[in-house]
């Protein structure tokens, strides 16, 4: 038998021929004369790795859907580190490759154990009021996800609050990635090369939140040529280029956007659209060698709103928040061994504040340095991750003015930590993945240490595939929200309680079946314990408290899935089955309802949902489609309002002001009416050497349907989502 030094292995990069961007999902086979196999599939990175390859001749093929297969014979020798970085280019009839080559690696059907794999073609088959598609809008298409409106970006998933999800983008987090309109987020479709969504059970390299994680890897931009877009439409309009800094060896690309809402929209819509925002993204991407490339990216986000409180001639109250973060990326194929280094470090900061439009009241701000090394070793039948990392959130916040107790606050807290994450093949259709996490709270009194286990199975055979995972999750800081009211999109931030973080279980388990070509179903079932959570305290003044109170919840969910693809057309439907249930246990409980704990559904409980997408090309056109349903979620009844005097010492009831309350019923007790809406896109592109004219009419609420957006507490008025909208866009390309 040949020892490990006798063996040879080879790795490299895989690039596309026409821009130099990464290809991810080829797939690498390496066949001896005996008929020998060796295989492996490229990463988000291009990046592949074949070790403990016994000395010999062998013959190579790359291939990849839509691309001419690379074909070579290597003779490799004992002890060779061979780095071979791969070049492919299109074909010119990529039809015939997708029959051939492969089935598709991404779809709205192929979910496994709580992993979808998202790329730009699946964001923009979803109609938005936009030529270019956004990660919001795909996200809101997804069953188990829930949003309270199409205002107000906060998204709710399998169960989890907005503050729960973890965001990132090239490592760097971005703590509230969604705009205020629900349409749009960060995260345009034109800058990503694909987003990673994890509604449940994620590994090593993601900790610190409790309920899912959006993993968005940018584009590296074109590094032959400089390509560019602008667009125009009634809600946003944008900017966007790449190009090569040094030809073949380093690139930029950047994306800008802004709000045309008050300039366009605001003109025909029927009814006040008091909304400004807008984005910013930057990327350079260096070469730096053959086994090594580095990339520093920056983003900026702006968002200004009124959503609740307002009068006929002013705003009384405005919401603004605004990220920032900026960060390194650092990849290296090591020649002297198989595995792979990441080097991530960052800086991300939210402000967020709430008041009268220029005098803010309270705000918020999070920020922090995060650092972290990944690193992957590739054998045989085995890959082994592993990672450091050490984070260091900052929370500052100023919480008064007149419907506000005042609080001013100040914590940090830096973690430190380590994980060790072993990804088997057992056999050709068994694949183990164990996670196991341990976290250290450097400085703290009370010197707590985390450690958490994952894991995860996939079986796959032919037209099978049949997953589960299960895990324990932590969080150690929290968004705080009003609940009690729609319309209050203000999140303040806090660190939990360093003895008491918020805890999660995650299980669930799925099944992917694949009966014809162009046609998959799918179905997972998911179970969360939700423990330590903290939510505002429950009052009957009209103000919202950052005093805490604690809880605990549960979901349980199942989501069904089926997609089909044909040449002309890809349809698909989904429909989302859950339960939340939140159980309040503070002492105040009793003072309230004469109980010690209050079990109730929080208002992001929509039992059943569910979305059909359909998109085809009639002539000429490309019609996209969208019809989404909505059971109603819950809301609180108000019984009247009062008035509240402290009597301590003589008071003259008759001058001395009182303190409004609000008489309630039970805490979500009333649900409102369902919800659906059709949205309706028809584009035309008209190409002429290479540029192109896209055109693109359409329309939001195609019915005008009248749905209800949240009902105020405090003045029983209520507040409706977008009516019938029709838009146009018209978008200039260069290539």
């Amino acid at each position: 038998m040949l020892s490990y030094a006798q063996l040879a292995s080879m790795s490299g990069f895989v690039t596309d021929a026409s821009d130099g961007e990464s290809l991810t999902g080829v797939h690498i086979l390496l066949e001896s004369g005996a008929g020998d196999l060796r295989g492996n599939v490229t990463d988000t990175d291009g990046i592949y790795s074949l070790t403990r390859i016994p000395p010999g001749i062998y013959f190579l093929r790359a291939s990849f859907v839509g691309y001419t297969s690379y074909q070579d014979t290597l003779r490799l020798v004992a002890g060779q580190r061979l780095t071979l970085n791969l070049v492919l280019a299109e074909v010119d009839n990529p039809l015939d490759e997708i029959v051939v080559e492969a089935a598709p690696e991404t779809g709205a059907a192929r979910i496994t154990a709580g992993q979808q794999i998202v790329t730009p073609q699946d964001i923009d088959r979803i109609p938005t009021p936009d030529i270019t598609g956004d990660l919001a809008s795909f996200l809101t298409a997804l069953p188990g996800v829930i949003t309270l409106g199409d205002r107000g970006g906060q998204l709710f998933i399998r169960g989890g609050e907005p503050s729960h999800n973890l965001t990132l983008i090239d490592g760097m987090y971005v703590h509230q990635p969604s705009h205020i309109l629900g349409f749009y987020s960060a995260f345009p479709s034109d800058i990503i090369r694909q987003a990673d969504i994890h509604t449940a059970a994620y590994g090593g390299p993601f900790s610190g939140r409790i309920s899912s994680v959006i993993d968005v890897k940018s584009r590296n931009g074109n590094k032959r040529d400089f390509d560019g877009s602008a667009s125009v439409a009634p809600f946003v309009s944008a900017l966007q280029f790449e190009g090569p800094l040094i030809r073949n060896r380093a690139s930029i690309i950047g994306s800008f956007r802004q709000s045309m809402i008050r300039q366009f929209a605001q003109l025909y819509v029927a009814q006040q659209l008091p909304y400004t925002f807008g984005d910013a993204f930057a990327k350079v991407h260096v070469i730096i060698g053959p086994t090594s490339q580095l990339s520093i990216s920056g983003l900026y986000t702006h968002d200004t709103g009124t959503i609740g409180l307002k009068s006929e001639d002013r705003i009384l109250e405005e919401v603004a928040w605004r990220n920032h973060a900026i960060g390194a990326r650092y990849v290296v194929l090591p020649r002297a061994l198989p595995f792979v280094a990441e080097v991530l470090l960052s800086y991300s900061r939210l402000e967020s504040e709430q008041g009268p439009p220029g005098d803010p009241v309270r705000w918020s701000r999070f920020e922090g340095f995060s650092y972290a090394v990944n690193m992957t070793s590739f054998y045989q039948r085995a890959e082994w991750h592993w990672g450091l990392f050490w984070r260091a959130p900052q929370i500052t916040s100023e919480l008064g003015g007149l419907f506000q107790n005042l609080e001013v606050g100040y914590s940090r807290r830096h973690k430190a930590g380590l994980y060790l994450e072993p990804d088997f093949y057992l056999t050709p259709e068994l694949r183990a993945r164990v996670t196991v996490i341990a976290e250290l709270f450097p400085g703290q009194d009370d010197g707590q240490s985390i450690l958490e286990p994952r894991m995860r199975l996939v079986w796959s055979r032919d037209v099978h595939e049949v997953s589960a995972a299960a895990g324990l999750y932590h969080q150690e800081v929290f968004g705080l929200n009003d609940r009690r009211d729609a319309t209050n999109v203000f999140t303040a931030w806090r660190s939990a309680p360093a003895t008491e973080l918020s805890r999660s279980v995650h299980a669930l388990a799925g099944y992917r079946y694949s009966p014809a070509t162009g046609l998959e179903l799918s179905a997972e079932a998911y179970y969360k314990r939700l423990s330590n959570l903290f939510i505002g305290e429950w009052t009957s003044f009209p103000r919202f408290t950052t005093r805490l109170q604690r809880a605990d919840g549960q979901v349980i969910g199942m989501d069904v899935r089926a997609e089909m693809r044909h040449t002309r057309f890809y349809g698909y439907i989904n429909y989302g089955l859950s339960s939340v249930q939140y159980i309040a246990k503070e002492p105040s409980i009793n003072v309230w309802f004469g109980r010690d704990r209050l079990r109730f559904r929080p208002p992001h409980d929509r039992r059943h949902q569910l979305n059909v997408v359909a998109n085809f090309r009639l002539g000429a056109y490309e019609v996209s489609a969208r019809w989404n349903f909505g059971s109603g979620r819950p809301f609180t009844r108000v019984y009247g309002f009062d008035g509240f005097i402290n009597m301590d010492g003589y008071q003259d009831i008759f001058t001395v002001p009182d303190d409004q309350r609000v008489i309630y019923g039970t805490p979500f007790g009333g649900i409102l009416p369902t919800y659906h809406r059709l949205d309706v896109n028809v584009e035309r592109r008209i190409a002429w050497g290479s540029n192109s004219l896209i055109a693109q009419v359409g329309v939001i609420n195609l019915y005008d349907r009248k749905n209800l957006f949240a009902l105020d507490l405090f003045t029983v008025e209520k507040s409706y989502q977008l009516p019938f909208v029709p838009t146009v866009s018209v978008k200039f390309e260069t290539r």
